[in-house]
């Protein structure tokens, strides 16, 4: 059962409960959820008006028509600073240039993929996702788009995706930043214990110093740049006035981007869920966006078949921006950005990928240096959300994720339309652990 189909039987079990009573309620989740919501039945597995096979090229191409949806300019805006790192897809996505990847490639798709002049650069098994990456180059004069298109012809049962590149929620991931300070050693367990896919982080930061955390990078040696440790704060942080959504935390912190221009890409998103998953985090937060991949889902679904709960950003590209993933996959929870009075950010995506709305704007997170910045986007409110499901979540499970999150359900505001809507999803939470900028005296603005 997808998490959105989880939800709403939750959703659908407490409205049931509420309905019939004391005796019935003992038997139900805890609780009512805003004003009362109605039982729903479950979201169905994909996103509505993505075509049936969304590894078609002619499907993708057809999808995009029809629906009038366009990549957003920023992305589009990866590929022209990246110095010829990147490539576009055939739907103008920023992909890694030159590289087809195969997830667990059979013998015979291998053999015909090598006959055919396809040259193996790299190849990862991902023991605790149970899955193999292999990438391969395509022979001179074959563009990517054919290139996979001839792999798909060559191997019809295999899986092919381009090696999409994700940036974070709202504008380009930062290409610099400085060398990662050393971390603690990795965690031993412990409450509040979670992930982070993302930029590095600055542990001397004083919101974070006290929390334990231990770094890794995916692209190259660990970085700490603003976004990451603003959104590391926002988990763990804990300060002064200032404090997180689970302060004082224990947090694995992956950094895919390394200050590469190509970071960010699928193979490093799925090598690092499945470090994730090989140190058995609970609840992992991604404030990254990009398109559908074939990689990428299947490390997310493996991920969350081993009861880890994947929280992400739904993206600040607007209500008609197209959906964004990983947050628009049906087993994560996608969450948008409220403001300071609990009202949806007009820049923020809309559509069933919306599960919950916390605050993410007229808030301070973890600036440059000492000091704190004001923060506005769904990659701040994500976080939050995170930080209030590790509180409830102590270990990897199916049953253990289901409590968590129903708990958290029950917690929810109800806002706009009754009930369950595209805007802010099951509703808002979190409201209380905006930290006001002036309370900590923050400058400046980084949007995301």
């Amino acid at each position: 059962m997808s998490i959105r189909m989880l939800l709403s039987a939750l959703l659908a079990a407490v409205a049931m409960a509420v309905s019939a009573g004391p005796a019935a309620a003992q038997i139900g989740l805890p609780g009512g959820i805003g004003g009362g919501l109605p039982q729903t039945p479950g979201l169905p597995g994909g996103t509505p008006g993505l075509p049936v096979d969304p590894g078609s090229l002619q499907g993708l191409a057809r999808g995009r028509l029809e629906r009038g949806l366009e990549v957003p300019a920023r992305l589009q805006g990866l590929i022209r600073r990246s110095d010829g790192a990147l490539e576009a897809d055939p739907e103008g996505w920023p992909v890694v240039r030159g590289e087809v990847v195969a997830v667990d490639l059979s013998p015979e798709g291998r053999r015909r993929a090598l006959d055919a002049g396809f040259v193996v650069v790299r190849e990862e098994r991902l023991t605790a996702l149970d899955m193999t990456t292999v990438v391969l180059t395509p022979p001179r004069g074959l563009s990517l788009g054919r290139a996979v298109e001839r792999l798909r012809d060559l191997d019809p049962g295999g899986s092919y995706a381009f090696n999409h590149v994700h940036a974070p929620a709202g504008e380009l991931a930062e290409a610099g930043g400085a060398p990662a300070p050393a971390a603690f050693p990795a965690p031993q367990g412990g409450r509040g214990r979670m992930g982070l896919i993302d930029t590095g982080v600055d542990v001397r930061h004083p919101a974070v110093a006290g929390a334990r955390i231990v770094q890794r990078g995916f692209a190259g040696p660990a970085r700490a740049a603003p976004h990451g440790t603003a959104v590391a704060s926002l988990m763990v942080g804990q300060a002064g006035a200032f404090a997180g959504a689970a302060p004082g935390g224990e947090l694995y912190a992956a950094d895919v981007y390394g200050g590469s221009a190509a970071g960010g890409s699928a193979t490093g998103l799925a090598q690092a869920l499945a470090w994730m998953a090989e140190n058995e985090v609970p609840v992992v937060n991604v404030s990254l966006v990009g398109p559908r991949n074939a990689v990428v889902e299947a490390a997310v679904r493996r991920a969350g078949s081993r009861g880890m709960l994947i929280v992400a950003a739904v993206g600040n590209d607007g209500p008609s921006a197209p959906p964004l993933y990983p947050a628009a996959y049906p087993d994560v929870v996608g969450v948008t950005a409220v403001n300071g009075r609990g009202r949806v950010l007009p820049e923020s995506g809309r559509g069933p990928q919306v599960d919950f709305a916390a605050p993410g704007a007229d808030m301070a997170a973890a600036g440059s240096g000492q000091g704190y910045v004001n923060v506005r986007g769904s990659s701040f409110a994500a976080p939050l959300v995170a930080g209030l499901l590790s509180q409830r979540l102590q270990r990897t499970g199916r049953s253990g994720a289901e409590a968590a999150l129903g708990e958290v359900s029950t917690m929810a505001v109800d806002a706009g339309a009754r009930g369950p809507d595209p805007i802010y999803g099951r509703g808002v939470v979190a409201m209380d652990r905006r930290v006001a900028p002036d309370q900590v005296g923050a400058r400046g603005q980084l949007n995301r």
